[in-house]
């Protein structure tokens, strides 16, 4: 299965989770699940390609996006295949690509207004809090808007938001 999407996503980092989830929670957002996931990130020559493993799932997905790296809420094209065979994808991609970066972390999914909000405990970079809203090319500026509401809400600084990647990210926690 693929699918192809159009996003407006933003990430920033905050200091207290327990703090923000309880915001979320305030705003009646419902609790999807908690996720131990494993990205795996790859050297491209353009945009970024990870595989994402999903601890007590069998399958994997590979994910390749193209977003500018801007600290605001930004427009994400993303692609998505299900691998259902991870280990071995894995083992057959590392022959043609170089591995960048390897993520771990702890996810915890909400859902609201039709936005996706992560909190996120990531290894070696520490606590993060994501949004990805799903939208049409025509209604990416409200999107924004939208997004920027939903900061204001959870009383998420501007200055904390992020441009990069957590792949990214661990490359220069580790350089």
């Amino acid at each position: 299965m693929t699918e192809k999407k159009t996003l407006v996503e933003l990430k920033a980092k905050i200091d207290d989770i327990d703090e923000v989830r309880e915001k979320i929670l305030k705003l009646n957002a419902k609790f999807v699940g908690k996720f131990r996931q494993i990205d795996t990130y790859f050297d491209v020559p353009k945009g970024r390609l990870k595989l994402r493993e999903v601890e007590g799932n069998p399958s994997a997905q590979l994910i390749y996006y193209e977003r500018e790296n801007v600290a605001v809420p930004k427009k994400s094209e993303v692609f998505i295949l299900e691998i259902s065979k991870p280990e071995e994808f894995k083992e057959k991609t590392e022959k043609i690509l170089e591995i960048k970066s390897v993520v771990e972390k702890i996810r915890e999914i909400y859902f609201y207004k039709g936005t996706k909000i992560h909190l996120d405990s990531v290894k070696k970079l520490g606590f993060f809090i994501e949004f990805e809203k799903e939208t049409s090319l025509s209604e990416i500026e409200e999107t924004k808007k939208f997004l920027k509401k939903l900061m204001e809400k959870l009383e998420i600084k501007p200055q904390n938001l992020m441009k990069s990647s957590y792949g990214e990210l661990i490359l220069n926690a580790n350089g």
